[in-house]
């Protein structure tokens, strides 16, 4: 086994739940408030894509808040990410669901679920 993939199995060592392309999550976010002080801050959407393998995996989540609409790329494995908790399960037909940025209002978040 070369080095690369056994440095990446020390980190990929963190409990991450299984989550796809449409799945509407809860991420819980580390943010820093002084020099030892942190807090755990919330960012729920609908995770629209997910690239990469191994160590260098990472996913697009978007949320409409008052009406405009943010995404944020979050690394897989990032220290910054304290959990990850699924919300909703979604059914997409696409890998990645740029589209959903044209949507507004209930249509940019209604993905229909598993059955």
């Amino acid at each position: 086994m070369n080095k690369i993939k056994l440095v990446e199995q020390e980190y990929t060592k963190k409990e991450i739940p299984k989550f796809n392309v449409g799945d509407t999550v809860r991420i819980m976010v580390k943010i820093m408030e002084g020099p030892d002080k942190t807090r755990l801050h919330p960012f729920e959407g609908v995770v629209i894509a997910k690239r990469g393998s191994g160590i260098r995996e990472n996913f697009t989540v978007r949320k409409v808040s008052y009406g405009e609409g943010i995404e944020r790329v979050f690394p897989l494995y990032s220290p910054g990410i304290e959990r990850i908790e699924v919300i909703r399960s979604g059914k997409v037909k696409r890998a990645k669901l740029y589209y959903l940025r044209k949507k507004v209002g209930k249509q940019a978040t209604k993905i229909e679920s598993k059955d």
